[in-house]
């Protein structure tokens, strides 16, 4: 009797196995299948946070190029018109009369800075170092998100595996359940093991309820991120393989680590361009401190109608030509007091400066850090990826043991339990620990400026 309940028992396990893999199978073939490196690619694509960066790149570029053009003559030119009723100055003649008139005066005017303390040149310098520095805050923005992703993406493949095993789990809780009241209408169990049995199924189906909100989740995460539309039924990721896993397990010398990302970490060298920067606005806020000397040159002219006496006026050429007007001189501003505004500008700019010399040394030494904290985290990460999977091996095997003897009625149904408890544990504990190994082997990959795939 026990051994036929044992075969019926692992066929009914057998048949529901396979129903469950062919229905996530089917259900896989209709959605998407995305790689790491192509949710990394969609997220840069569609991120908002990253187009916004890339629009203060374009503000940047414009600021250089107007730094560069106000380098250039200025050029203006001026109208104006008016009309005059009473004692007015004939401008033709000089002389003041009581007459209705219409004046109109038209000019160009040209200037250059000759010298001021340097104040252009230096500004195009610096909006060369920031336009640097936008690029570089550009990439930074999409390191960070890069390194979200692939910790999204990870929970998710961790949760996908999760999930599968908590379905598993079910079903063999539901077939224990079942044996042990068709056990019971045979008098050979008692209804505490059978309430046991449903306490069993009813704990792995809360497991499975579990995992799936927590798989939705993550699928939920990983989506905004990419800008993509939160539903999981829309798409599927890709686990790493076994042979990805081997080689994630490597050593790294943190010295050499830190020094490889020293020149491409675009935190650090975001922090060096605004120290950079901040240098270079010294030199702009010292330019205030010059006198400054400009040439002017103006050409103009003017004509003039008596309203009242049309014909005493001569005509509209021979106005403008009579009345033409050139002119050039230099204009010299020597800044003797202003309240002080020129040098509490280059205080401020001094002080600005050793605040982005400390950031980046507070950059640096965090680059240090973080490098150093993720060698250390991969190392224990191998280490317990070893010590779970020898204990998965061990509690599966003291499971496949009890589950035998359980089958003919050797061991209890309070030792069947446990041993299955520490055997769905060992499992859970070695799924994460799995990838667990290769997403701190990823991260790695990002200080070293890597492109993460598998």
């Amino acid at each position: 009797m026990f051994t036929n309940n044992s075969l019926l028992s692992k066929l009914t396990f057998a048949v529901s196995f396979v129903i469950v893999t062919i229905g996530l199978s089917s259900s896989a073939s209709a959605q998407e299948t995305i790689t790491i490196q192509q949710a990394v690619e969609r997220m840069l694509q569609n991120n908002l946070n990253i187009k916004q960066a890339a629009l203060n790149v374009s503000t940047a570029a414009v600021n250089l190029q107007q730094s560069k053009a106000a380098v250039y003559p200025s050029l203006n030119g001026s109208a104006s018109s008016n009309l005059y009723f009473g004692r007015s100055a004939n401008p033709t003649t000089g002389l003041v009369v009581s007459q209705n008139s219409f004046q109109g005066d038209g000019g160009l005017n040209t200037s250059v800075d000759v010298f001021g303390g340097l104040t252009k040149v230096n500004q195009i310098k610096q909006n060369k170092i920031l336009l640097a520095a936008g690029n570089s805050n550009l990439d930074k923005i999409k390191n960070d998100l890069t390194l979200q992703v692939v910790t999204a993406y990870f929970q998710v493949v961790y949760n996908v595996d999760l999930l599968r095993a908590s379905k598993e789990q079910l079903i063999v809780a539901q077939q224990t359940q079942e044996r042990e009241e068709a056990l019971l209408e045979a008098g050979n169990k008692t209804i505490a093991d059978v309430s046991q049995a449903k306490a069993q199924a009813a704990t792995a189906e809360l497991n499975v309820t579990n995992a799936q909100n927590q798989l939705t989740i993550s699928y939920l995460t990983l989506s905004q991120l990419m800008e993509m539309r939160a539903d999981s039924d829309n798409y599927v990721v890709v686990a790493p393989t076994v042979e990805e896993v081997a080689m994630a397990q490597k050593s790294y010398n943190v010295n050499e680590v830190y020094n490889a990302s020293l020149s491409i970490f675009p935190d650090i060298k975001l922090a060096q361009l605004n120290r950079e920067a901040a240098e270079k606005g010294i030199s702009v806020a010292k330019g205030s401190l010059y006198p400054r000397l400009s040439l002017g040159a103006g050409l103009g002219s003017r004509f003039y109608y008596g309203l009242n006496s049309l014909s005493s006026d001569p005509n509209f050429n021979t106005q403008i030509d009579n009345n033409l007007y050139k002119s050039i001189g230099f204009n010299l501003q020597i800044p003797i007091f202003n309240g002080l505004q020129a040098k509490s500008n280059v205080k401020r700019a001094r002080i600005d400066y050793e605040g982005f010399k400390l950031q980046e040394s507070l950059a640096k030494n965090n680059l240090n850090k973080v490098i150093a904290q993720a060698i250390a985290d991969l190392r224990a990460a191998g280490s317990r990826y070893g010590s779970t999977q020898n204990t998965f091996n061990a509690q599966k095997d003291a499971f496949n043991v009890i589950e035998q003897r359980y089958n003919v009625g050797l061991v209890n149904s309070l030792d069947y339990n446990t041993a299955r408890t520490n055997r769905n544990k060992a499992e859970i504990d070695f799924i994460q620990a799995k990838y667990d190994v290769v997403f701190r082997s990823k991260v790695i990959d990002y200080y070293l400026g890597k492109q993460i795939n598998f």
